[in-house]
């Protein structure tokens, strides 16, 4: 199957919710929370993504993660992860209690593409206080697209983790896994990256942009939204409409797309000192907002 038919089925067999001018939505990927060992790149960036997360739920945005939240490849099961960073899962409970959390499939969390494999880790958690198991994320299910359609224009926005162009990490993934886990993980102390990942190797990630905005341009210029790469994308209006949220592992910073007020935007959450040295996490916007009816112009 190529990119272009891989990307179509995302989009076919993609989860649809309604939303509105007043709609306000999160979009986050590449979280990548680990076990806090050497490997976990999450680790520097946990009280920046806490805080921003819990900004966003006092605020009433929906959170929208396009996969890769949950390093998988690097460990063995979830177990270890959850234990790290409960406070983070706690905070995500938050929102799948009030039905504003949505999350996609990435080639780091391929196995939640087993429902079975998502009951028996995600639906509940060993309270160590108590002895007993308790509600996690009951029900969850996970679907590798997401789309956005507006209550009276219709106008679609269409979310996905974006390995689907790229071949090595959609269809080789197991084969990645467990290079990353037998080889990579050990020499990224070196500074030797995983040659496979387009994070990591600007020429994949160049093919995967590249497929990915042929799909666009020959389904009438469809507002499209992918993390995965890591990088960044925000076109004006007029342009193809790619766009990419970046990631979560960015060195001390994360960045993410803001969706409100029929705009959307492209924003970073960093650690900033003040003049009395003070750090504090701040909200910084990087690009627009446009608002995302301007993108509706077919190229």
């Amino acid at each position: 199957m190529a990119s272009q038919e891989r990307i179509t089925k995302a989009y076919q067999t993609a989860r649809r919710i309604s939303y509105n001018d007043e709609s306000k939505f999160i979009v986050f990927s590449d979280v990548h929370r680990g076990d806090n060992s050497f490997a976990d790149d999450f680790a520097n960036n946990r009280n920046i993504y806490h805080h921003a997360l819990n900004h966003y739920f006092k605020n009433g945005f929906t959170y929208c993660e396009l996969g890769d939240g949950d390093e998988l490849w690097e460990n063995l099961d979830f177990k270890s992860i959850f234990y790290t960073h409960t406070n983070i899962y706690f905070l995500l409970k938050k929102f799948y209690d009030e039905h504003r959390l949505y999350r996609l499939i990435g080639n780091h969390d391929m196995v939640y593409q087993r429902q079975k494999y998502v009951e028996k880790h995600l639906y509940t958690y060993f309270d160590k206080v108590t002895g007993k198991d308790q509600p996690l994320f009951p029900g969850i299910t996970f679907t590798e697209g997401l789309i956005l359609e507006h209550e009276t224009s219709r106008q679609e926005i269409f979310m996905l983790h974006g390995h689907q162009a790229d071949w090595w990490n959609y269809r080789a993934w197991k084969f990645n896994r467990f290079m990353v886990r037998a080889l990579w993980r050990q020499l990224q102390i070196f500074g030797i990256g995983d040659p496979t990942s387009p994070a990591k190797n600007f020429k994949e990630l160049i093919k995967v942009e590249r497929r990915t905005k042929k799909w666009i341009q020959d389904n009438d210029n469809l507002l499209t939204i992918i993390g995965h790469t890591h990088r960044p994308r925000f076109p004006k209006p007029g342009e193809i409409a790619f766009f990419n949220d970046g990631s979560c592992v960015h060195p001390r910073s994360i960045t993410g797309i803001e969706i409100e007020k029929g705009c959307i935007s492209l924003i970073k959450w960093n650690i900033s000192t003040t003049r009395d040295g003070t750090l504090k996490v701040i909200r910084v916007v990087l690009e627009g907002p446009e608002k995302i009816s301007d993108y509706r112009s077919v190229i």
